[in-house]
């Protein structure tokens, strides 16, 4: 099991289209195999920035959900939408304190 985080930066007049998208699919992202979790964080400070924050069972789960017509309807209505170049990071829980 791991973690994925994709940060994203929007053009401002543009994060209700990114936000309507999100809601709209958040479910079928969800409901994946594979996904366990998905979570949206918005930068306090940078309102514009934004955070998914998703757990998987196996990479081999997070590679096919990327190579579906889901992400790839997705990804196509949100990349256009951006303000910066996304980052992405895979990460491994090392400890976590209750």
């Amino acid at each position: 099991m791991f973690a994925r985080i994709v940060k994203m930066t929007f053009q401002t007049e543009k994060i209700d289209l990114f936000l309507d998208n999100f809601h709209k699919n958040k479910q079928k992202i969800r409901n994946f195999e594979g996904c366990l979790s998905l979570e949206l964080f918005r930068d306090k400070n940078d309102r514009s920035t934004f955070f998914t924050y998703s757990w998987w069972k196996a990479e081999d789960d997070l590679n096919k959900y990327r190579n579906s017509d889901l992400f790839k309807t997705v990804w196509s209505e949100t990349k256009i939408l951006f303000s910066d170049k996304p980052e992405a990071w895979s990460i491994d829980k090392i400890e976590s304190l209750p």
